[in-house]
């Protein structure tokens, strides 16, 4: 039953059969009641077969309108049950004069319209169940949305932690401050700790799964930069070039760490002579747009991504994203110009609002 209703169509013609059929059986079982003959159980299926058909039209009418202003697609609602209830009216009256009554025909057509009242209400509830379970379905589809957002917000994390508390990561960072003390450069080794200390905190306090201004993003990238430049000294470039109308949009926290990890670990890492590592962002009409890129010996790419080559995050990355925007993004990993690799993240652009008016 469950891998039924995860079709969505098949879930429609389910849902919209199994409604009409409930509201011929209420139908007759309130005939039952005023004691009508038999032929009028001939006359309540056609008036749901009638039914069946007419209310087809609402759903693909409201797909198209799902979109537009609430007034104005109330009053569409409205009207279209209202036209739809005036037609299935008339069949209803004449295939209960035609059948229980034995051809009956009225001397005023108005007749026809006789209880057209309650056809609108049917009609109406037809609607009001059709939003109803859509709405329901997008809240389902929303709360899904949200629990793999947190799943993948906290491997993130997870892998964060990884990468922090690396035992290789930390003895360099410890070593290099040790040595800073051994050569007497105090001031340097316990501006070393200070990074060292905050760019733990933000990432052990820092929850994953809010979003967070580029800022302070940008902020912890450059804490663990500084960190690795202790260990590669002049042999690492580092360039930012963030737009002022970036710095408060809101991204994912956390999503630059595996970008700037990989960066050192595939491209300055790699080179004898280092290499540098730049950080951009600009926004670009209601998108922001950030690239990550570095002068490394480079790497094949396929579809995007790394072809043949693990452990650099962006998959994950790229399904934290999705997990986050749907379908509105992008992470694409490009040759850099004249070598070397660039992320390319193009996400909805965001800010905070205040609640000061």
């Amino acid at each position: 039953m469950q891998k039924i209703f995860e079709d969505r169509q098949r879930q429609f013609w389910i849902l919209h059969t199994l409604g009409w059929l409930g509201f011929a059986i209420a139908a007759y079982l309130g005939a039952l009641f005023q004691e009508m003959r038999n032929a009028y159980l001939l006359v309540v299926a056609l008036d749901a077969y009638a039914g069946w058909l007419l209310s087809l039209p609402l759903r693909y009418l409201f797909q198209r309108i799902w979109n537009w202003k609430p007034v104005h697609m109330v009053l569409t609602v409205l009207a279209s049950a209202f036209c739809l209830a005036l037609i299935w009216t008339v069949i209803k009256n004449f295939n209960y004069w035609q059948i229980y009554k034995h051809g009956f025909t009225p001397d005023d057509w108005l007749q026809y319209f006789r209880q057209a009242t309650v056809g609108f209400y049917v009609m109406l509830s037809w609607c009001g169940l059709y939003f109803g379970i859509r709405y329901y379905q997008i809240l389902q589809q929303e709360k899904q949305k949200s629990l793999t957002a947190s799943n993948k917000a906290h491997e993130a994390q997870l892998k964060m932690l990884r990468y922090q508390l690396n035992p290789h990561f930390l003895f360099n960072t410890l070593n290099a401050i040790s040595t800073l003390v051994l050569i007497n450069e105090a001031d340097t080794a316990n501006k070393m700790l200070t990074r060292l200390s905050d760019f733990l905190r933000y990432s052990l306090y820092k929850d994953p799964i809010k979003k967070v201004p580029l800022q302070q993003e940008i902020y912890a990238a450059s804490l663990y930069l500084e960190i690795e430049k202790v260990r590669f000294a002049e042999r690492l470039t580092i360039e930012y070039d963030v737009a002022e109308n970036t710095q408060d949009a809101l991204v994912p926290s956390l999503i630059l760490q595996p970008l700037v990890e990989n960066a050192i670990k595939y491209a300055v890492a790699r080179q004898s002579a280092g290499g540098f590592i730049s950080i951009k962002s600009r926004k670009f009409g209601h998108d922001l747009l950030i690239e990550v890129a570095d002068n490394g010996p480079g790497m094949p790419i396929d579809d995007g991504l790394p072809k043949d080559v693990g452990g650099l995050g962006l998959v994950n990355t790229r399904d934290r994203l999705a997990a986050l925007y749907d379908q509105n993004f992008s992470l694409v990993l490009t040759h850099n110009q004249p070598q070397g690799v660039q992320v390319n993240i193009r996400i909805p652009f965001e800010v905070e609002i205040s609640d000061e008016k």
